[in-house]
């Protein structure tokens, strides 16, 4: 999987999460399109989307054994790492820590962790 189609894959399943999972009507950014959203976001998402891939390529059917809560967790703590490599005094909200997630957030990341790790087995098979 490309880079960008890695990326585009992320912002995807975090539309969908955040339209399933958010209580009430998402901000517009939430769920603005990979075309409409910044170059700083569009990297983020690619980069974790980047090493979900790598992680679920070489991990030889491991990442099966992690929990949904250890999913979320591992693309929260890769976004959060992007958050840092982008901007030097991020917003708190974006630098978060997994416990202080909303739900809606916590249930979108663990989706994205699905997501890609189900389109990372199709192209294997």
């Amino acid at each position: 999987m490309d880079r960008e189609a890695a990326g585009r894959l992320f912002r995807t399943a975090w539309i969908n999460g955040v339209r399933k999972h958010y209580p009430g009507t998402p901000k517009d950014g939430y769920v603005s399109s990979w075309e409409d959203m910044p170059e700083w976001e569009r990297q983020s998402a690619q980069a974790v989307a980047e090493l979900v891939v790598r992680f679920v390529e070489g991990s030889r059917s491991g990442t099966a054994k992690l929990t949904r809560e250890q999913r979320g967790q591992f693309v929260a703590t890769a976004w959060l790492a992007q958050m840092y490599n982008h901007f030097s005094d991020p917003k708190p909200s974006y630098v978060s820590p997994w416990a202080d997630l909303p739900p809606w957030q916590q249930e979108t990341d663990s989706d994205i962790f699905h997501v890609i790790e189900q389109a990372v087995c199709a192209e294997s098979r």
